[in-house]
């Protein structure tokens, strides 16, 4: 019997210091919800608090008043690494390349964290000596999607966000595996490519660097590999996985020169990217470098076998698998097959483990070949995908989402639902959610049916009505209904799990406001199982399935529960930080704009994630478990609004968030005016300002915010990002928010 693998602890960051303590979630202290509750974590964490230093290029100085201007903070010029107090730390610091070659070795590691940003713009590889000796590596250009990619890069490598956690926590995953030699051959389809996927894989030894004598490089060079990283970067929301596969296993990189696997991993590390694929076959000190100087990115252990003859109940599997485990945060291992039973053999090793090695990474093994096929609807943790619009596929056998999700409906392991989007008269008109849901299913191959249908307060058309069906597969609900509305004299919400109610999610508990309605399934139950909780309403000969009434003939299983969630506040936090890394509010002060609680709650609710310092309101009463981890007054006098232009940075608060109704655009206007400045000429976000009103206006108070040096934001922006979390809580399925902006059209925002 082997003995269990160490699994992986935390080891020292990329620079060689340990990672600090602050790295705790934001939402650590609100986490505990209530009995029966469910945990909502935001993914954003306070990072890494050593001084910022950036190194540019010959008369670039400029990208360090942007990387100032993304993490909140001033900046000043130096001209080297000695002399940096410790007081500087809210500071970031920018060095010429030229002057930064003199000291960067010999700087102070705990207490610095260096960028080395590079222009490709300018025509020239970056300076190979910096690259190395940086911690992390920046490549931008000044045309579209920079200052996103900027935000995303630097969020990432300093620790302020991280979505391993809450993509390991999905019940599937996939990955979709970029074929093109030249990565911008998949950047107009990107949008349609990544539908269903939680990670896009960049296959760095498929990349055919173009020579100048029409010839392709052997090895694509690591400029040319960084500017396909960051080209993907700047097109995609989603994780980056960088394989350098070898020759052996299916790939072009060969397997002569070890430490050029090392070189070119590191690098990835170094760009920021979040996934990294390390070859189990590389030696052993690679590999423990990788892993004790990754940084922020996770490493996927990955072993394949072509040979035919590899067989998962063998003491060699286990033996692979022990050693993976070594320096993993997911173990990855495929093989080819040649008889079906060994698909089963596979799933009794998955289990095995399971049993054997409780603490070890999540792992994803499929088998490949038309033989193997099934296994891919077995595998739950980043089973690799392909797309009928990619060149090649990247492994024999490998299915589409489509496909995938195809099968196992079939296997009836995905049985056919039916999800509503629960509206009122005035919303269904606004937002015609309906042909985005049946696109994105169809893209996805999903069974489920799709409809649209107003609610009423009580009676057949009421929300416990549709959700008593026992064909009920989830709901949003636009607008948000409040968990008391919900649930006043609901016998059949009240009867769900065992009398206790439905579970709600930390988030929903505490915003009280409920848009997403999640199926629970128990365990299969015989029609006869139903609860009597509602009398039934037999569907009439020849009424749609989404007719004048739920067909709830045999009621909700009584096995199965639903989960109450906000997705609302995901999506104000996604737009929030999407120009703008988390630290650029920690401590700020807001004012939210609001007619009543309800309306501010889901972005109260965000902006306590993002740890503002203080918010001012207006309209409305914050109930007492949304005031705390911040100080919040309201405005009652002239001193108030005095004591908020007073505050804060640049004379007033940093953000500003509307929930007022479109029909008061031009008191928001005026507000807005009073809390800005003017921008004048430079492109630096001074302040935020997010405007939550959909419908017809007299005025436009964001071409206003602009003109007063605001960064502006709609509600296209927020009902995108929160599209695109209802999605991925009704269905388990990720759709990025660009697929949603394209596919959804002008009407839906």
């Amino acid at each position: 019997m082997l003995t269990q693998a160490p699994m992986p602890v935390h080891r020292p960051s990329t620079n060689g210091s340990l990672t600090p303590d602050v790295t705790m979630d934001i939402d650590s202290k609100a986490a505990e919800p209530s009995a029966g509750g469910v945990s909502t974590r935001s993914g954003l964490r306070r990072g890494d608090t050593r001084t910022a230093v950036i190194v540019y290029g010959p008369s670039q100085e400029q990208i360090v008043s942007t990387f100032a201007d993304v993490l909140g903070k001033p900046f000043r010029l130096a001209d080297s690494f000695q002399g940096v107090m410790p007081v500087e730390k809210e500071l970031v610091l920018g060095i010429s390349a030229e002057d930064a070659r003199i000291s960067v070795a010999s700087r102070d590691r705990n207490a610095m964290v260096v960028i080395h940003a590079h222009n490709v713009d300018l025509g020239m590889p970056p300076d190979t000596y910096l690259s190395t000796q940086c911690d992390y590596e920046f490549l931008y250009t000044d045309r579209t999607f920079f200052r996103r990619d900027l935000a995303r890069f630097i969020s990432f490598t300093l620790g302020q966000i991280s979505h391993y956690e809450t993509l390991m926590a999905k019940p599937r995953t996939f990955f979709i595996s970029t074929t093109f030699p030249d990565v911008r051959a998949a950047l107009p389809n990107i949008e349609v490519l990544t539908v269903g996927c939680d990670a896009v894989e960049l296959r760095v030894d498929l990349l055919k660097e173009p020579l100048g004598d029409g010839t392709f490089a052997q090895i694509p060079s690591l400029s040319y590999v960084g500017e396909q990283v960051m080209l993907l970067r700047q097109r995609t929301e989603l994780p980056i996985i960088y394989t350098t596969r070898c020759v052996r296993e299916n790939g072009r990189f060969p397997m002569d020169d070890p430490n050029l696997f090392y070189e070119y991993l590191y690098r990835a590390i170094q760009w920021g990217v979040e996934y990294i694929d390390v070859e189990v076959w590389l030696p052993e000190d690679i590999r423990r470098k990788l892993y004790e100087n990754r940084g922020n990115s996770h490493i996927m252990s990955a072993f394949h076998d072509f040979s035919g003859t590899f067989k998962w109940p063998s003491a060699y599997a286990q033996t692979i698998f022990v050693e993976s485990c070594k320096y993993a945060h997911i173990v990855k291992m495929i093989a080819i097959i040649n008889d079906h039973n060994e698909n089963f053999e596979l799933e009794y090793f998955r289990s095995k483990i399971r049993h054997e090695y409780p603490a070890a990474p999540p792992f994803s093994a499929v088998n490949m070949g038309e033989t193997g096929q099934i296994s891919r609807t077995f595998n739950k943790v980043f089973t690799p995908i392909t797309h009928p619009l990619l060149p090649i596929i990247a492994a024999p056998g490998q299915m589409s989402a489509a496909e995938i999700n195809a099968a196992l409906a079939s296997l009836g392991q995905l049985p056919k639902t039916s999800i509503y989007g629960i509206t009122t008269s005035a919303s269904r008109v606004q937002v015609p959610h309906a042909p985005f849901y049946e696109k994105c299913f169809n893209e996805l191959g999903l069974p489920h049916q799709f409809g649209v249908v107003e609610r009423q307060t009580r009676g057949p058309l009421s929300v416990e009505a549709w959700c008593n069906q026992r064909s009920f597969g989830g709901a949003y609900l636009n607008p948000a209904v409040s968990f008391a509305s919900l649930m006043h004299h609901s016998i059949f919400f009240s009867r769900l799990n065992n009398g206790t109610g439905p579970t709600l999610t930390e988030a929903a508990r505490m915003i009280g406001m409920i848009d997403t309605i999640v199926v629970q399934p128990g365990p299969a139950s015989s029609p006869g199982s139903a609860p009597p909780s509602l009398p039934s309403s037999p569907q009439r000969r020849g009424e749609s399935l989404f007719g004048p009434t739920p067909n709830n003939a045999h009621g909700f299983p009584a096995s199965s529960s639903l989960l109450f969630d906000n997705a609302g506040w995901r999506g104000i936090l996604s737009t929030l930080t999407r120009d703008l890394a988390p630290s650029a509010y920690f401590g700020r002060t807001a004012v939210v704009l609001a007619s009543n609680a309800d309306d501010a709650a889901s972005a109260m609710y965000a902006l306590k994630a993002l740890r503002l310092g203080k918010v001012y309101t207006v309209g409305f009463k914050t109930p007492l478990a949304l005031a705390r981890s911040f100080e919040v007054e309201p405005f009652n006098s002239l001193e108030s609004l005095q004591r908020a232009r007073a505050t804060g940075d640049d004379a007033g608060p940093f953000v500003l968030v509307s929930a007022l109704g479109p029909e008061k655009s031009t008191l928001v206007g005026m507000l807005v005016r009073v809390f800005g400045g003017t921008r004048g000429s430079s492109s630096q976000i001074r302040k935020v300002f997010l405007d939550l009103a959909d419908g017809p206006r007299k005025g436009d108070p964001g071409a206003i915010a602009e003109q007063c040096g605001f960064a502006a934001y709609g509600v296209a922006d927020t009902t995108a990002f929160t599209t695109a979390e209802t999605v991925r809580l009704l269905v388990g399925q990720n759709v990025p928010y660009s697929f949603v902006r394209l596919i959804s059209g002008k009407g839906m925002f």
